[in-house]
């Protein structure tokens, strides 16, 4: 039985991936992602329309998302939020047993979508085949939150986009800013709950797999981040920073230091301003 089902039958949610709207600057934001010492993978485009770039970790995955000139319009949902961490991506064990079981739990769920992407490998081209299960309405602000089950998991988790420059192994932290922190996580307690939801300073937390879910007032993120989050302007929810697990911080304090990246000192590790990672801040700790 996987991990994502415990013996009660209950969810637990497990962060698959996380996902940085890029729009139409896929160039720019991979070039930027590789000077901060992610090892990428080659361009994917989606048989629905969109491309990525990919990091890929030890349990997890960072996913920057966009288009190719002309396509704006083949999956314009996606472009709908600003630019900036959008997507917070749970685990599928079976999509249609989470469709199900969302749909029992009251939560406004799309039904499961297939679709496919080409990899391309040494013994040829093959497709990583994926559905998702997308949380729909109001329910999400300002990003979106769906399940992703992997038809084709090795064609993803591949040890040779495994090792980074930078020594990032995992998504430790994924951090989402809302005036009303309990109002936002009220939905993943739905999800997953009872007994979910943690208080923390500021806000709420979920252990999700490897990955802490922070959901934090804008007080508590100007404290943690000093200017090197953004904050949406009219005060609505908005994701906003990730944290890396590292061996230790010396390796991309380095790598950042010879590439002349800005960062300070932040949780036992340092941040990198959202202002050089495509609109999210970036801590990496060992912590």
């Amino acid at each position: 039985m996987s991990d994502l089902i415990a013996a009660d039958s209950s969810f637990r949610p497990i962060v698959d991936h996380a996902v940085i709207n890029v729009m139409g600057k896929l160039d720019e934001a991979a070039a930027q992602y590789i000077r901060l010492g992610f090892h990428l993978t080659e361009r994917g485009h989606h048989t629905l329309g969109s491309s990525n770039n990919l990091a890929i970790f030890g349990t997890n995955y960072l996913e920057l998302l966009g288009y190719l000139p002309g396509r704006e319009t083949m999956r314009a949902d996606l472009w709908a939020h600003p630019a900036g961490l959008t997507g917070l991506v749970f685990k599928s064990f079976d999509a249609d047993r989470v469709y199900a079981t969302l749909k029992e739990r009251g939560i406004p769920v799309q039904e499961p979508m297939s679709f496919a992407r080409p990899v391309t490998l040494p013994g040829g081209a093959q497709d990583a085949r994926f559905k998702v299960i997308r949380v729909s309405g109001d329910a999400v602000q300002n990003g979106r939150t769906f399940f992703c089950h992997h038809d084709t998991p090795e064609l993803v988790y591949r040890a040779e986009w495994q090792s980074h420059p930078n020594g990032v192994t995992d998504i430790c932290e994924f951090v989402i800013a809302s005036q009303e922190p309990a109002r936002t996580a009220a939905v993943y307690d739905r999800m997953f709950g009872p007994d979910l939801l943690k208080p923390v300073q500021g806000g709420v937390s979920f252990q999700a797999g490897t990955a802490t879910v922070l959901l934090l007032e804008p007080a508590a993120i100007a404290e943690r981040y000093v200017g090197a989050a953004l904050i949406s302007e009219d005060g609505s929810d908005r994701m906003i920073a990730l944290t890396f697990k590292v061996a230790s911080p010396a390796k991309p304090r380095a790598l950042f230091d010879a590439a002349g990246i800005a960062y300070r000192p932040y949780a036992g590790g340092i941040v990198v301003s959202h202002a050089d990672a495509a609109n999210v801040a970036l801590g990496f700790t060992a912590s």
